[in-house]
C-alpha cells in the first residue's frame, strides 16, 4: 500500500483448526514468513482468531501461538487474499488521495516533491497519470480505482518523481527506484493492458 503507515485490517477471522501442536507458553518473537512482505507474528493471548494489516511495505499476520506451521502457511495465504480483496473495492477521495501523495514524497523523495493538487480524472484513457510540473498538478486516470493499493502508489510515485525530473531518462528510472513495487507494479498495469487487447469472445448460448 503501501506507503500508508495506518493499518489495513482484514479484520479478526476465527482460526476454526484440528490437530494443532501446542507452543511454549511464552509469546514467541516476530518471524518473517517465507515471502520477505510478510511478517508472521504469534501470541498466545490470541487463542481463536487470525487478522492482517498493512504495515508499510510489509504485511502483519497476528496468529494464535499453538497453531502449526502447516496451518499458519493456510492462514497466511488466506488473510492475504482478504486483504487484497479489501483493497481491491477501496476508492480513494481526491483529498485521500493528495494525503497519500505527501506521505509517499516524504517517504521517498525526502519530502520533495510536492504536487499543488492531486486528482482523479476520467479523460485519461491512454495514459494511468499525468503531471504539469509547472503548475505542481498531478492526475489519475480513473481506470485505477479498484486496482491494488501499491499500484496506485507506484502511479502517483512515478508521477511525483515528474515533478522533480520531467522526462524519461537514466535519472528519472534511478529515481523511481526508490519505490521497492516499481517492477511489479508495471507488469500488473502491463497485464491489465495485454488484457484490454484480446478479443472478446461471444458468450456461449444460455448465459
Amino acid at each position: 500500500m503501501p506507503a500508508d503507515p495506518s493499518p489495513g485490517f482484514a479484520g479478526e477471522t476465527p482460526a476454526r483448526s484440528a490437530g494443532t501442536h501446542p507452543r511454549s507458553a511464552a509469546d514467541r518473537p516476530p518471524r518473517a514468513s517465507a515471502t520477505s512482505a510478510v511478517e508472521v507474528r504469534r501470541s498466545n493471548r490470541r487463542s481463536r482468531t487470525v487478522s492482517a494489516y498493512r504495515e508499510g511495505d510489509r504485511t502483519i499476520v497476528l496468529i494464535p501461538a499453538r497453531m502449526s506451521e502447516a496451518e499458519e502457511q493456510r492462514w497466511v495465504n488466506v488473510m492475504l487474499d482478504k486483504l487484497a480483496a479489501q483493497e481491491s473495492k477501496r476508492i480513494l477521495g481526491d483529498s485521500e488521495l493528495a494525503e497519500r501523495a505527501e506521505r509517499l514524497s516524504a517517504q521517498y523523495f525526502q519530502d520533495r516533491a510536492r504536487p499543488a493538487s492531486v486528482r482523479w480524472v476520467t479523460n485519461q484513457n491512454t495514459r494511468w497519470g499525468s503531471c504539469t510540473p509547472a503548475e505542481g498538478s498531478i492526475r489519475l486516470s480513473h481506470r485505477l480505482q479498484g486496482m491494488p493499493e501499491y499500484v496506485v502508489d507506484y502511479v502517483l510515485v512515478h508521477e511525483l518523481a515528474h515533478l522533480l525530473i520531467p522526462g524519461h531518462g537514466p535519472r528519472f528510472w534511478r529515481l523511481l527506484e526508490a519505490y521497492p513495487r516499481t517492477e511489479r507494479a508495471r507488469g500488473y498495469l502491463e497485464g491489465v493492458v495485454a488484457a484490454d487487447r484480446l478479443p472478446h469472445l461471444p458468450a456461449a448460448r444460455g448465459e
